[in-house]
């Protein structure tokens, strides 16, 4: 799963905020779909770009991200890379164009996903936001992070 840090965290919240305000969401397209708008925030290429870069190759998001090779040289790889560079696995990826982690899925009361409706793929995505910042905060020890604030005031 994704890196439980700020980073990636914040990606995740501006990725659902954006959707909610963008009327240009498109299950498939490949820059404006679920994978599409976190790359997005991820890369800061425009839609436009992302879909550009997916044509080079074949398939939708689950399958680019299965024929991904860090070292091709295609663009959309590329644009892979940028994201595991990020804090973003490939299955994050995977799940994500389908709304599907096991783990995300088991933070929500409601189970019915349909992976191209832009509601439920924001509800995923600030429940995976949740899952991660709960993790990070389980790693937070306060009494350490307070004697190191007296140290240093």
């Amino acid at each position: 799963m994704a890196r439980a840090n700020a980073k990636v965290i914040l990606a995740l919240r501006e990725t659902a905020r954006n959707l909610g305000q963008s009327n240009a969401y498109q299950w498939g397209h490949m820059g404006a779909c679920n994978c599409g708008f976190l790359a997005q925030q991820v890369t800061h290429l425009q839609k436009r770009e992302i879909h550009q870069s997916a044509m080079v190759g074949h398939g939708d998001w689950s399958e680019q991200l299965r024929d991904y090779c860090p070292t091709s040289g295609l663009p959309m790889d590329e644009i892979i890379s940028e994201m595991t560079r990020f804090g973003f696995d490939i299955e994050d990826l995977v799940h994500l164009e389908r709304l599907s982690d096991p783990a995300v899925l088991a933070t929500l009361p409601e189970r019915s996903f349909y992976h191209n409706q832009k509601k439920d793929v924001i509800r995923y995505i600030v429940a995976w936001a949740q899952l991660l910042e709960n993790k990070l905060a389980d790693r937070i020890n306060l009494e350490q992070l307070y004697l190191k604030e007296e140290i240093l005031v």
